[in-house]
């Protein structure tokens, strides 16, 4: 079960209710997905770069645990391990669905094998992909049409390493 809980503060009766909510569901999910902004939210202002802060928000069941930080690129948490993985920077043009397609790269490649969960050298290389495919959704307009396709996120990878 992955799970991006994609705060919208407008959408909800008060800002306990969107913890609350938000929580009430969190320890189901295997892989989850949060921007430093969602770390603050949750932790009720804590650091969102601190390594601590975010270990706090893990739960027995959790396989991965990532925390997005736009063109940085992203953390990852495991039982075994964390780290970081760097971004592609790029001229953005609209950022709506750079999250969703971040979120599509990582479970694209956990689809195709989630034993890369142990392996962590193939899980940077994973998120180096879903980086990627946050990074190329920005410079389109619009969240759907900006999507990529694998080959142009294959493509991508082969130019920022040559």
């Amino acid at each position: 079960i992955s799970y991006d809980p994609n705060l919208r503060l407008p959408l909800w009766s008060s800002a306990d209710d969107a913890r609350d909510g938000i929580l009430s569901i969190w320890e189901t999910a295997d892989v989850i997905k949060i921007s430093e902004e969602e770390v603050s939210f949750l932790t009720k202002g804590e650091d969102p770069y601190d390594d601590s802060v975010i270990k706090k928000l893990m739960h027995p069941n959790l396989k991965l645990l990532l925390v997005t930080e736009g063109p940085e690129g992203c953390r990852y948490y495991s039982k075994e391990f964390n780290g970081r993985v760097g971004g592609l920077k790029v001229n953005a043009v609209d950022t709506t669905g750079a999250g969703d397609a971040f979120v599509a790269g990582i479970l694209s490649q956990l689809s195709v094998d989630f034993s890369l969960l142990q392996d962590e050298g193939r899980l940077k290389e994973a998120l180096k992909f879903a980086n990627v495919c946050g990074a190329l959704t920005v410079t389109e307009r619009g969240a759907i049409p900006a999507l990529p396709t694998r080959q142009q996120v294959v493509d991508a990878l082969t130019k920022v390493v040559a």
